[in-house]
């Protein structure tokens, strides 16, 4: 059976069988598979890492006639959305696909897709998962193009202009945003941008209008070389500078508590060392990446999620720097996690059905959630049971200066935001194994597990 998100491609598919994912090449497609691998272009993108690797398996495990050959890809550990990743995050992507564009002429292939979903994050780096992407060269013009100025360039140039991460838009547009609406929200002094022009603007008027459907025309591989590099040109160009938020200064200010960073440190390391078997790990609130190297850092597949588009940034950044291989950003809202979305809402999954961990940490953050959010904390025990089997959480007192600084904005009818009841929600979901205190703090954390 083909899965939800991938139907679209008649060279081939993904499917699943006995919980293992494969990848099935049709026999239309035989002739551009063939060359890739036979080229060297698959070993080249491969030995560069920038092209996920597979193994090949013997004989067709669908019994599907139209199959060709299957494969099995390295295991992905989590499954993330353009609408999660940093400004950061997208034009690297984006400059990845221009790449694999570029290269693939060298051997006589053409990328036939610029879309964010065949990008994924692989120990450390971004990387190409789809295998099925590259086709046989012709000179005809990039059958990509619209969808990498959909897809990539479009939310790029605005967040460049407006300075705002506007992530919500990738949502609201899965498929890409229209070049019209993209065209209609840039600033009108980029027409006056040469390269803007070119693949915004004109691209828009060009590809609205209609009349009969012409010949396709000659394009020749230096043509696609002058597109493409006109393409990185304006992508190296734009970026989204840092902005301070509400998280930003987080740590600079936690470090000025008498030793609270380095105490709850010591307690969730002390935790951590005698719980065995732990493979995969979240951080929910990770601001910028303290806790969560205290999974990574023993090999736990950590993803480390922030709704500060600009914390998560800086984390990007800090991985790429370092070249930490565990550790995984990505952006989201808790009160407002990505939903499932696309044909069926199947194609693309819900964040709480795409990660399932062994450990979930959710440090400072209850507080947020249940008094800035109003949500109670019976839905938030609901939610943190769902991503992982073990839960290390902290609960911050409503006399804490954080949380009365955020009722200074709004009255207190938060009544019921006591310890003893926090612990009975989560006891309906979880058993408590610790509870210890913060030097000085009176902040508590506790180490959950949940019930079976």
């Amino acid at each position: 059976m083909h899965h939800p998100s991938s139907y679209r491609d008649p060279s081939g598919y993904m499917f699943e069988k006995d919980g293992v994912l494969y990848r099935q090449v049709n026999l239309s497609f035989r002739d551009s598979f063939d060359h890739f691998i036979s080229s060297g272009c698959y070993d080249h993108f491969v030995g560069q890492g920038l092209l996920i690797p597979h193994e090949t398996i013997p004989g067709l495990l669908t019994g599907d006639a139209r199959g060709y050959a299957t494969l099995k890809p390295q295991l992905i550990p989590f499954i993330t959305y353009p609408w999660e990743w940093t400004f950061g995050m997208l034009k690297d992507a984006a400059l990845l696909t221009l790449q694999l564009a570029r290269e693939a002429l060298h051997y006589e292939m053409m990328l036939k897709d610029a879309t964010p979903y065949n990008v994924q994050w692989y120990r450390g780096r971004l990387i190409f998962i789809d295998t099925l992407s590259f086709e046989r060269y012709s000179e005809t013009p990039w059958i990509a193009y619209r969808q990498f100025c959909e897809q990539f360039l479009g939310p790029l140039l605005l967040m460049h202009y407006q300075k705002l991460p506007l992530q919500p838009l990738q949502l609201s547009w899965p498929d890409g945003i229209p070049l019209a609406v993209i065209s209609r929200l840039l600033p009108k002094r980029t027409k006056f941008s040469l390269h803007t022009y070119l693949h915004i603007h004109l691209h828009a008027r060009v590809s609205g209008r209609k009349g009969k459907k012409q010949a396709t025309p000659h394009f020749s591989k230096q043509k696609l070389l002058t597109l493409l590099s006109s393409l990185e040109s304006l992508v190296n160009k734009l970026r989204l500078d840092p902005q301070k938020s509400t998280w930003s200064e987080y740590y600079e200010e936690a470090s000025g508590r008498a030793n609270y960073l380095e105490d709850k440190k010591a307690i969730i390391a002390g935790w951590l060392d005698k719980i065995p078997g732990l493979k995969t790990g979240a951080d929910l609130g990770a601001n910028e990446g303290a806790f969560a190297r205290l999974l990574s850092k023993r090999e736990i597949e950590t993803l480390a999620v922030d709704f500060d588009p600009f914390c998560i940034d800086a984390l990007y950044k800090a991985i790429k720097k370092d070249n930490e291989k565990k550790l995984q950003p990505g952006i989201l809202d808790l009160s407002n996690p990505s939903p499932a979305i696309g044909v069926n809402n199947e194609e693309r999954m819900p964040f709480l059905q795409r990660v399932n961990v062994d450990i979930v940490l959710a440090l400072a953050l209850v507080h947020h959630l249940a008094i800035g959010k109003n949500i109670p904390f019976e839905k938030i025990a609901d939610l943190f049971h769902r991503l992982g089997r073990i839960l290390v959480i902290e609960f911050v007192p409503k006399t804490d200066e954080k949380v009365q600084l955020m009722l200074e904005t709004k009255p207190d009818i938060y009544t019921d935001y006591t310890e003893d009841n926090f612990v009975s929600s989560f006891s309906t979901y979880f058993s408590i194994a610790e509870r210890q205190e913060v030097e000085d703090t009176g902040r508590v954390l506790f180490l959950m597990k949940t019930k079976s």
